[in-house]
């Protein structure tokens, strides 16, 4: 097997099993914030091993790079907690779709961050991506699952954007699966144990299998995986297999879960991952273009 289609055989598994993770908080009947810690925790356990194993395990250094780390592990539990919440409040196809969104925030947010210029295609993604979700709360009224659970979904977009951002700073200087590795165990040990202490957690034996697969397969694992296959295949790609997480959550909860979305969750996810999909292709291209070619001989 060549280096590329290693590669894609790994972006497509990670992408798979980041789909996965919504149905198994969907599955687990456990609060979110439960669902959160065995997450962030196993997943912090977990690459803890893999940075060991390969010899690239590190402090973090008490710099203000420190500070970054902190705030984005906060961040990645607010993540996870809104997400799961919407999966757990309506269905893990508009859980995903909604938070989805996150392009829409990221255009909004970038040239704040890195002071990019803000460019129509640009605003024809926002305007894609808004537009899907209104067709999906669009047959709803207010307060019904499907509206609050694509709420809940949007504020998770809005962290993950913020978080991403947060991250592009980070991974200038510390390679990305160390980020992960940080991230999650500030948000486990620094948040979100603090806020479960002291309250009774009984699990079953199989909330305990849908966390320990949630946690080491569907996080650890799958950063592996993705990190692991940017190695390989171009950046551009990648994110363009990433923008299919919906599709796979969604064909997981039917097929796990029993759960058949409405045709006008198919159609206003549709337009979501299309314009999710060439949003990635635009912003990679305009990447491309503003870097120099360099050969080395």
């Amino acid at each position: 097997m060549n280096q590329e289609r290693c590669g894609l055989l790994k972006i497509h598994l990670a992408v798979v099993l980041f789909g996965m993770a919504g149905v198994l908080g969907k599955l687990v009947l456990q609060p979110p914030l439960v669902i959160v810690l065995a997450r962030t925790l196993l997943a912090f356990f977990s690459l803890g091993l893999i940075l060991a194993f390969t010899g690239r395990l590190e402090a973090p250094g008490w710099n203000k790079y420190f500070g970054l780390q902190a705030t984005a592990g906060l961040l990645l539990a607010l993540h996870w907690w809104t997400f799961f919440k919407s999966v757990q409040v309506s269905t893990v196809a508009v859980g995903l779709l909604a938070y989805s969104s996150f392009p829409v925030f990221t255009t909004v947010l970038e040239p704040f961050f890195f002071r990019e210029p803000f460019r129509k295609r640009d605003g024809l993604t926002a305007a894609g991506v808004s537009l899907g979700l209104v067709m999906i709360v669009w047959p709803y009224s207010w307060g019904d699952r499907v509206v609050v659970g694509t709420g809940w979904g949007i504020v998770s977009g809005l962290l993950f954007s913020i978080l991403s951002l947060l991250n592009r700073k980070l991974v200038t200087r510390t390679p990305a699966i160390t980020v992960a590795f940080y991230q999650n165990g500030f948000a486990a040990l620094a948040f979100v144990l603090p806020a479960v202490a002291g309250k009774p957690i009984l699990l079953s034996t199989g909330d305990i299998l849908g966390l320990v697969l949630l946690g080491v397969v569907c996080t650890a694992l799958a950063h592996a995986l993705f990190i692991g296959s940017l190695q390989q295949i171009r950046v551009q790609l990648a994110g363009v297999i990433a923008s299919l997480e919906p599709v796979y959550g969604a064909i997981f909860a039917l097929l796990l879960a029993s759960e058949v979305p409405g045709k006008w969750t198919i159609a206003g996810g549709t337009l979501i991952v299309g314009t999710t999909m060439v949003a990635m292709y635009w912003r990679e291209k305009s990447i491309e273009e503003r870097t120099p070619n360099v050969s080395v001989n």
